[in-house]
């Protein structure tokens, strides 16, 4: 599956190449985004200032070495780099249409910005809390515009391959319920509940636990601010203290990766994994030949 993926997930460029490419994404979206203000009436400066950061050391993941997971865990509560100051570009920001936007009347101003990413949303038209909303490019002004214009030809997104894309999306759902893997999580799920760790069906769950409880710590900190509102300072909530969440998560972690290699899971997943794939490739020989000649060539 990888050598049809490629193409579409591993640019193989290096950062330079990388970052050059991501500015010159910038400048056409911005450039499209003058386009459509100019035609809505609106003095637009496209916005393309230098405001990247870069952390100070790479950052190291490996899950699978009892070194690492010694020290992070799954990497959900620390992390390498968590603690790395980001370095801001020497560029100062400055909005170039600042100067404009403010020479503007009022209700001028507040056209401006619904002609730039769109109107705000009524009252009860906003999700309620905990649900997702779709974007919808066609409601969010200039910006919505633009990135359809530079997205709508996307190959990853469009409806030609969509059909191909679920497929994909199928078959790993799949894979994680085939009878292969369903014994091996049966073997884990009783690892470790004789390491002291019952409970869990599918080894997911471990780590699934931690990030439940890595959210319900957060909201039970947004509550607690919420209820005081008048009294605390929007800009002072702190994060919970994590300290013992993340000890937890070190010892559930390491008692996971022991039991991944007392029942060979991984060896048990990449078998199952590969003859999936193999399986899809051949059966899809043709639409995966159509999708990466269309990424190639850019279509």
């Amino acid at each position: 599956m990888a050598e049809f993926m490629s193409s579409a997930y591993d640019s193989g460029m290096s950062v330079e190449e990388q970052e050059k490419e991501y500015a010159e994404r910038e400048r056409k979206r911005e450039d499209l985004v003058a386009q459509c203000m100019t035609e809505e009436g609106f003095e637009y400066t496209p916005n393309v200032q230098d405001v990247s950061f870069s952390m100070g050391t790479d950052t190291e993941w490996n899950p699978d070495s009892r070194e690492w997971v010694s020290q992070y865990g799954y990497g959900m509560i620390n992390f390498p780099g968590r603690d790395d100051e980001p370095v801001a570009s020497e560029q100062e920001y400055v909005d170039p249409n600042a100067d404009y936007v403010s020479s503007l009347s009022e209700s001028e101003q507040t056209a401006f910005y619904e002609a730039l990413h769109g109107p705000t949303p009524d009252e009860e038209d906003m999700p309620a809390e905990g649900e997702m909303t779709e974007w919808d490019w066609t409601t969010a002004g200039c910006y919505g515009w633009s990135e359809n214009e530079i997205n709508g030809d996307d190959v990853n997104t469009s409806e030609k391959h969509q059909p191909l894309i679920d497929s994909m999306n199928t078959l790993y759902e799949d894979m994680m319920s085939s009878p292969e893997l369903t014994e091996a999580d049966a073997e884990w799920s009783s690892c470790m509940a004789d390491a002291g760790h019952p409970g869990f069906t599918a080894q997911m769950d471990a780590q699934n636990s931690i990030n439940e409880k890595m959210n319900s710590a957060y909201n039970g900190v947004s509550a607690s601010t919420s209820a005081t509102a008048e009294a605390v300072d929007p800009g002072a909530m702190v994060e919970p203290d994590m300290d013992e969440l993340a000890e937890e998560e070190i010892t559930l972690a390491l008692a996971d990766l022991d039991c991944r290699e007392k029942t060979n899971y991984k060896d048990t997943m990449e078998s199952v994994q590969f003859e999936l794939e193999q399986q899809f490739i051949d059966d899809h020989k043709a639409e995966l030949e159509a999708f990466r000649a269309d990424i190639e060539q850019g279509n």
